[in-house]
């Protein structure tokens, strides 16, 4: 299959998937054209994946695109953006029939459930690797940003931390348990927190999207600040299915393992207590901002020293 029959059969379909108004000229042509609203900002953000890296090798097609969309669309989420396009490129040792329809089958549904139209992109031939570049709009002046924590803010979390780290143990289980399908299903099909997102805009303070580990984005977020934080282990939310397949080292995973893609806000006190109910039960209060540099752990007699977390170029990621 040709490079061009292959975007014509495999990605014009996706493109046509999720109608999208700002969208002016999409697949097709030398460039799309996004339309920006009125007293709105384009925000965007790109991500790479690459086999044996970010993703085992032969690993589903369809569970690809939908991590791979998901992955970026996170970022969105992260700066309360309203999801608008995307584009992708995609590196390919051969154009596989099966391999080819089971990803344009698994991005279409991720494109669909995240409201992401294609807007172009481009096909070449080596190594399996997937970039994509998420568009979204926010109104002027109002993205959520990691650099406006202040002291007194309250840190939050949403839903629960560490399942997709340890999906990694299990992904080779040919008949997983229920605890492991649990954990399993937060890798294959991590779900951004869009909807949340939008709705902290104007109420928090700062925001990050936890992809690298708990410990170690809550840092990025806290050294572009210029503040510090107390986490209070005790209180970080965990699955049953992690605490039953991991029990003691179950705290570890959250702190240490990314890929979950939850967000990490912080909320001055006042903003937190009027949260409207399902802002406040989608997230969980698990420290402090503070004003001394630093991130500690509260019950540790220092700080947290090495926040771990993924790093393309440190030899123990």
């Amino acid at each position: 299959m040709g490079e061009f029959e292959l975007i014509r059969k495999h990605f014009l379909p996706v493109a046509q998937t999720v109608p999208a108004a700002a969208l002016v000229l999409g697949p097709g042509d030398d460039c799309a054209i996004q339309r920006v609203p009125a007293q709105h900002e384009l925000v965007f953000s790109i991500d790479t994946m690459v086999e044996g890296v970010h993703f085992p090798n032969s690993y589903p097609a369809d569970r690809l695109a939908w991590r791979a969309l998901a992955a970026a669309a996170s970022d969105l989420a992260a700066m309360g953006a309203d999801p608008v396009c995307f584009t992708l490129a995609v590196t390919l040792p051969a154009a596989e029939e099966p391999w080819l329809s089971a990803f344009s089958r698994g991005l279409a549904a991720a494109s669909q459930a995240f409201g992401l139209a294609l807007a172009g992109g481009d096909t070449t031939r080596g190594p399996l690797t997937v970039t994509l570049q998420v568009h979204g709009v926010v109104p002027v002046g109002q993205a959520l940003r990691r650099d406006g924590a202040q002291a007194g803010d309250l840190i939050c979390v949403s839903g629960t931390l560490g399942d997709a780290g340890a999906a990694l143990d299990y992904l080779a289980t040919d008949e997983p348990t229920p605890d492991q399908s649990a954990v399993l299903a937060r890798y294959h099909r991590p779900r951004p927190r869009l909807a949340l997102g939008r709705s902290l805009i104007g109420r928090a303070s700062a925001a990050i999207d936890v992809s690298d580990g708990l410990l170690a984005d809550l840092q990025h977020l806290l050294d572009a600040s210029a503040v510090g934080a107390t986490v209070e282990p005790s209180k970080i939310p965990l699955s049953p299915a992690l605490r039953h397949l991991k029990g003691e080292q179950a705290l570890r995973y959250a702190l240490y393992t990314g890929d979950d893609y939850e967000l990490c806000v912080t909320l001055a006190p006042a903003n937190w207590q009027a949260l409207p109910d399902r802002e406040r039960e989608a997230l969980t209060v698990i420290g402090t901002v503070e004003s001394a540099r630093g991130l500690r752990l509260q019950g540790d007699t220092g700080a947290a020293g090495d926040t771990g977390g993924f790093d393309h170029f440190r030899r123990d990621s």
